[in-house]
């Protein structure tokens, strides 16, 4: 990676541009970067890290520190330009940082989002974008250079003051650096996912352990009075034997059962003979009890049909006669229905009669019709005055309508003169809506702007929080797949090692008799090797290494897919950790992780402020609509108020023919109303009179019809009655009985025959008067003898049956215990080889002789390869007087492995670094840093770095050190290598002719180039 020229603007203490070439710097392979304290040596480093990563080194990005100047003018933004060439491509890096800048419209600032520019030069086509995204530009820039920012901060700006430190400190902090620049975390989680399988198996073991133990609770339970006679063993969980112990004890419960369950069925076998015999004996005395009873009964009812006799006799006399009377029932009912129809017509032509005048009470049928028609005719008279009558009466309402009309044009002038004296007020009120309207859309617009980006940072937040999960349960399959890959390596080289051990005896299987051995070409072969006890062969051995190939790949697809979920993961988290538009939204995101509930709230508010706004808006077109409206309004209502006058003065004459109309017809209505009030009236009445005459004509022409009818019927009566042998109609209809009559009659006669049928039968039975003879029978004591016979057999068969369960129940809990602990025997294995390697790995094991973590042990052999890199440049710089080693002796009571001594060779002697002078210290730190960039750049494959700048500390140098530490750096343009050297040292300038000086200014920092004898700015 080569730096050609870097533009600095508004950016920490430079208020205006400015412009370093470092191609101009570099050609001299050595180049000074210097200036008084405060003037900004370390922000031109900062903002070679900011333009590449898009973050400053170390604290100098904590939170609410501003990367801004505040020197620069209000209206020039913030902004880091780098050209650089890296992996063979040239680009170009702008990057402007979140910053506030002046509203476009109104007054205050707005907070402007972080902006980032990838270009790339072609030789045809000169600078092409790339992207401007800051995450693809991140991971492009990360992957070109191989490095992180952390490792890139130790690597190219080499932090002389942090190398002092590392090589004074302890173990821990240098392990803790050192961690950070070779990423060793795989290490520590294999560490702690070891120490996590043993507790989860040595959980297992415990599990296990307590589930035998609640077996043989449940096998005590089971066992009922056996578990009392034996019982169990008090064993602990994890104790050694509790396995074998509780076997041994079930065993001995399930032999008691099986005793007592012998015991159960020879006294059911007992109890179910005595209750056979009780069964018996109840049986007998059931049997001639009901012999008994029943001729007891038979004998009662006996008695009983006797005495029924006589009323047997008179039914079946009733039931005779009723029979004959059947016969006159059809005369009987004809003149009943002739009575009643005489009734009815004689009740009807009472009360039409009632209706008309006296004088034609007893009139005739032919008298009445004859009224009827006169009044008919005179009805006829009345058309012409009923229709004189109805004009007059629509001149009325048409009078009356146009009191109606003249009514409502009075409301209507009245009305419209009062809307139109508030017609200015009224327009003046739908303009100030429109303008507020158009307020609104303006507000809603710049709210919409505001919503989006909070909805996106919202969304990214709820993808961040699912990522994490995904990335815990990603890390966890990963920890599965890299045990799973160990174990399958195993195997494979604990099979290839069986294999290899006995390969004299695979190649002997092919040796023939009289043909050369390949191995030692003799023919004989007196004593061929023989397979020992577990050999395998080569398909063996190849499907374990195919095993271990398909478990190292699923290792590998493990690790890309936990990459693949935090590279999502960190988009996600940068994308809702994103600068907001407003002060507003930025106060809802200034955490460095927004919770989804605070960005939830905000993009709430914005969506609730933007509706509202936004139905404001909606309004101007309903305001326009409604000014349109009320102009056309007001124009109605003046023709209106001009239409209503002119209806005025028709009316008054329409009116004045109207009582004209009316007057004539009135005389012809009064000759033709008689007495009424009305034409209509008066034809109601005669219409009336017409009715009733019709009415009393017919009831009486009925009447007298019904009459005939009644007298025919009596006639057929009588000689029905006489016919069926009865003396008078009166006395056939008192004997006639219905149908349900002569039904009930039948069945009591049916009864009492089949009763004395039955009773006849049932005292002719031999068995019943038998019994009758023998002495009453005892059912009760009976039953009580089996009652006792039962409640003893139910009992045997109840102990019988627990009996019986308690052995099928002790022999399943038996079976699972059994299983239980061959099932734990693998676990406890397991459990026993998860605490060897756990042990191992943490430093706490026995065989772990120097108590060295794993990761320890890795960072122990990256410390060898820089302390190797580093003692190459140690010896020019001291002459060849000292050089840099690793000691994994043990400090006191701490672990080893990270320790690090310089060996004198003046003396002879390895001393602590502590020891070192100040100017020693310096030039041993120097090459220590320079040292750990070789190897972290060989770490990141190899990545060519032209370009690296040192950090202080040279005034701790003499004069004949410096020369040699000079040289040194000098010496790494070897490798086509420029040095940038930050330092105060005054003799520097006079050795380093290309310089870039920083001047303090008042409006800010300024740089300077020197190269050679000039000076530009």
């Amino acid at each position: 990676m080569r730096l050609h020229r870097l533009d600095i603007t508004a950016f920490g203490p430079f208020g205006a541009t400015q412009e370093i070439d470092f191609d101009a710097l570099s050609a001299a392979g050595l180049f000074l970067l210097h200036g008084p304290t405060g003037a900004g040596k370390t922000s031109v480093l900062d903002a070679v890290c900011y333009a590449l990563y898009g973050a400053v080194p170390g604290a100098r990005q904590s939170p609410g520190t501003s990367l801004r100047s505040d020197h620069a003018p209000v209206d020039l933004p913030t902004e880091v330009r780098l050209e650089l060439t890296v992996g063979g491509r040239r680009l170009e890096i702008t990057r402007r940082p979140a910053q506030p800048r002046p509203k476009k419209r109104g007054g205050g600032h707005t907070t402007e989002k972080a902006q980032s520019l990838l270009r790339v030069y072609d030789a045809e086509q000169g600078w092409q974008a790339q992207s401007r995204s800051h995450q693809e530009i991140g991971e492009e820039i990360t992957q070109l250079i191989g490095m992180s920012r952390e490792q890139f901060c130790q690597v190219v700006l080499l932090p002389q003051g942090d190398f002092a430190r590392f090589l004074r400190a302890d173990a821990e902090a240098r392990g803790k650096l050192l961690g950070r620049l070779f990423d060793t975390r795989r290490f520590a989680a294999v560490e702690e996912r070891l120490a996590e399988l043993r507790r989860i198996a040595e959980n297992q073991v415990r599990a296990g352990d307590d589930q035998i133990l609640a077996l043989a609770q449940r096998i005590a339970q089971a066992a009922g009075p056996a578990g009392a006679e034996y019982p169990m063993p008090q064993v602990q969980p994890g104790e050694p034997g509790l396995a074998d112990a509780v076997l041994e004890w079930a065993a001995t419960a399930r032999s008691s059962a099986r005793e007592r369950l012998d015991i159960a069925a020879q006294v059911l076998s007992a109890a179910e003979s005595r209750h056979v015999a009780a069964r018996s004996a109840l049986d007998s005395e059931r049997e001639l009890a009901a012999l008994q009873q029943r001729y007891a009964e038979t004998r009662r009812r006996a008695a009983a049909s006797e005495a029924g006799r006589s009323g047997h006799d008179e039914d079946q006399d009733q039931l005779r006669r009723a029979r004959r009377a059947d016969r006159v029932a059809p005369a009987l009912e004809l003149r009943d229905e002739a009575e009643r129809a005489y009734r009815r017509a004689s009740a009807a032509r009472d009360r039409s009669r009632s209706r008309l005048p006296g004088t034609l009470a007893d009139a005739g049928a032919e008298q009445l019709t004859a009224l009827e028609r006169g009044l008919r005719e005179e009805l006829g008279g009345l058309d012409a005055a009923r229709r004189a009558e109805r004009r007059s009466a629509d001149i009325d309402s048409e009078r009356t309508a146009l009191e109606r009309q003249a009514r409502a044009d009075d409301e209507l002038i009245r009305d419209a003169e009062g809307w139109l004296a508030g017609w200015e007020d009224t327009r003046t009120g739908l303009l100030a809506r429109i303008e507020a309207a158009q307020e609104a859309a303006t507000r809603a617009e710049a709210l919409a702007g505001r919503l989006d980006p909070a909805r996106r940072r919202l969304e990214a937040a709820r993808r961040r929080d699912a990522l994490a999960a995904e990335a815990a349960g990603a890390e966890d399959r990963l920890g599965e797949a890299r045990e799973h890959a160990l174990g399958t390596r195993e195997h494979w080289l604990d099979v290839r090692e069986r294999r290899l051990r006995d390969i004299a005896a695979e190649l002997a299987r092919g040796l023939v008799e009289g043909e050369a051995c390949a191995v030692c070409g003799s023919a004989d072969h007196p004593r061929p090797a023989r397979a020992g006890d577990g050999h395998v062969d080569q398909a063996t051995e190849d499907a374990a290494e195919a095993a271990h190939r398909r478990a190292e790949h699923a290792r590998t697809e493990a690790e890309h897919a936990l990459g693949s979920v935090r590279e999502r993961y960190a988009a996600a988290r940068a994308e809702a950790v994103e600068t907001a538009d407003t002060a507003a939204d930025a106060d809802a995101g200034r955490a460095v992780d927004p919770s989804v509930a605070t960005l939830a709230a905000l993009v709430d508010t914005l969506a609730r402020e933007h509706a509202q706004a936004y139905r404001t808006a909606a309004g101007t077109h309903t305001a326009r609509e409604a000014l349109t409206a009320a102009e056309r309004e007001q124009a109605q209502r003046a023709e209106d108020r001009q239409q209503a006058e002119r209806r005025v003065s028709a009316r008054t004459s329409r009116r004045e023919g109207l009582d004209v109309e009316q007057a004539s017809l009135e005389e012809v209505l009064v000759q033709a109303r008689g007495g009424s009030a009305s034409v209509t009236e008066h034809a109601a009445l005669l219409q009336n009179r017409v009715v009733l005459l019709a009415e009393a004509a017919t009831t009486v022409r009925e009447e007298e019809s019904a009459a005939a009818r009644l007298k025919e019927a009596d006639d057929r009566l009588a000689d029905a009655a006489f016919r069926a042998g009865f003396d008078t109609p009166q006395a056939a209809a008192e004997t006639l009985l219905g149908d349900l009559g002569q039904r009930a009659l039948q069945h009591r006669i049916d009864a009492w025959q089949a009763e004395a049928a039955a009773v006849a039968d049932r005292l002719a039975e031999t068995g019943a008067r038998a019994a009758a003879d023998r002495a009453p029978a005892a059912p009760d004591a009976a039953q009580q003898v089996h009652d006792r016979a039962e409640r003893l057999l139910r009992d045997a068969s109840g102990v019988l049956a627990s009996a019986r369960e308690r052995c099928a129940e002790l022999g399943r809990l038996s079976r699972r215990a059994a299983e239980e602990v061959r099932g734990l025997g693998p676990v406890r294995e397991e459990h026993e080889r998860v605490a060897r390697l756990a042990g191992l790995t943490a430093g706490t094991s026995a065989d772990n002789e120097r108590k060295m973590r794993l990761e320890s042990y890795v960072l122990a052999a990256r410390l060898e390869q820089v302390a190797a890199a580093a003692t190459a440049r140690l010896r020019r710089m001291s002459s060849g007087r000292y050089e840099l080693v690793h000691s994994d002796a043990r400090a006191g009571g701490r672990r080893s492995g990270l320790g690090l001594h310089v060996i004198d060779a003046w003396t002879g002697r390895e001393r602590d670094t502590a020891t070192l002078s100040g100017g020693e210290t310096f030039f041993a730190s120097l090459a220590l840093a320079l040292g750990l960039a070789d190897v972290v750049t060989d770490e990141a494959g190899g990545v060519r770095l032209d370009t690296l700048f040192i950090d202080e500390g040279f005034g701790s140098l003499d004069e004949q050190t410096l020369d040699e530490v000079l040289d040194v750096l000098d010496s790494l343009r070897e490798r086509d290598r420029s040095v940038g050297i930050v330092s105060h040292v005054g003799d520097l300038r006079r050795r380093i002719p290309a310089q870039l000086e920083v001047v303090k200014e008042r409006d800010g920092s300024a740089v300077r180039h020197r190269v050679g004898d000039g000076i530009s700015d």
